[in-house]
């Protein structure tokens, strides 16, 4: 089940469960899967930054694949994304040896010329090896690292092994557009393109040329259903409820607590059994949990699966 350039839907980026003294939570894990299952979703990525991979050892995040992989019935890519080709070397064969359907990796915060960037997926690429399907994952806000479509392109054209396009510029909405440019003009092979940035532009972003979404918001059910809507020309729906979701969203993207409310509101559904982050990471604060329950309220008169 490798990763290809026609992929769609909603690939979900998955947490990293942990009991409150920092152990991986496996049964968590489980129950999170089947319900990432369950919400619809066409795939999933795991030990992506908000799965906190740099907190992870190597046995660990291992273990985390095999577990995620033996339990789904959907594509899983994995984040392999280190300052090293060693480290991410021996990662990728390994998830790859376990089933993962493919890689997503970031570039450096070091790179800083066009040429730069180009070489670093060539060289990436070659570590990994040309058969392993890969995603770019392009998030300036994170990695301060600026791809222009032009860039994109040449990785692409560069290497066959590059399926997908995390797409997290933003603004980005041109960029989606321009891509899509490239293909119909024939400078550039069709690839996938999905949003992540906690889905902020997803309802226009589907509608300039996006095949879907790549990332963790804590309503993957809402993900899937305005992907759908999109897809079937229903706009308004579509807008309607991504609008009442979108309070939500955008407290759900604030740099630092993000992942803590994301965890909470997963925890509240009975996702997973605890919101805890692996050091360095704070929970909410008690003001912080009472402002996600009241946007959860809010919500719940819109759309019945916050009620919680």
């Amino acid at each position: 089940m490798k990763l290809a350039s026609d992929a769609r839907g909603v690939y979900v980026i998955a947490p990293t469960p942990f009991h409150a003294d920092g152990r991986i939570d496996e049964s968590s894990i489980d129950r999170m899967t089947d319900f990432f299952l369950e919400a619809g979703v066409t795939g999933m990525t795991v030990l992506g930054q908000l799965g906190e991979a740099p907190k992870m050892e190597h046995g660990e995040s291992v273990s985390i694949v095999k577990r995620v992989v033996g339990r789904s019935n959907v594509p899983v890519v994995v984040g392999v994304s280190a300052p090293g080709f060693a480290a991410m070397r021996a990662l990728t064969q390994d998830v790859m040896a376990l089933g993962a359907a493919g890689v997503m990796i970031a570039p450096p915060n070091t790179l800083r010329t066009d040429e730069a960037i180009v070489q670093y997926y060539r060289q990436a690429s070659e570590a990994i090896g040309g058969d392993v399907p890969f995603v770019i994952q392009d998030y300036p806000l994170t990695f301060s690292v600026q791809m222009a479509p032009g860039v994109i392109r040449r990785i692409v054209m560069d290497n066959a092994s590059c399926v997908m396009l995390k797409h997290e510029d933003w603004p980005g909405l041109e960029k989606i557009s321009a891509l899509r440019g490239y293909e119909r003009d024939g400078s550039m092979r069709h690839i996938s393109i999905l949003t992540g940035n906690n889905a902020l532009f997803l309802d226009f972003e589907m509608e300039r040329g996006a095949d879907g979404a790549n990332t963790g918001y804590c309503f993957p059910d809402m993900l899937v259903d305005v992907v759908r809507l999109s897809a079937q020309g229903r706009r308004d729906e579509a807008h309607d409820l991504f609008d009442a979701h979108l309070p939500l969203i955008r407290y759900e993207q604030q740099p630092g607590p993000g992942l803590a409310v994301r965890k909470y509101v997963l925890m509240r559904r009975g996702v997973i059994a605890s919101d805890a982050l692996r050091k360095p990471g704070a929970a909410l604060s008690p003001a912080a949990r009472s402002e996600v329950d009241y946007l959860l309220a809010r919500l719940a008169r819109r759309d019945a699966r916050a009620r919680v």
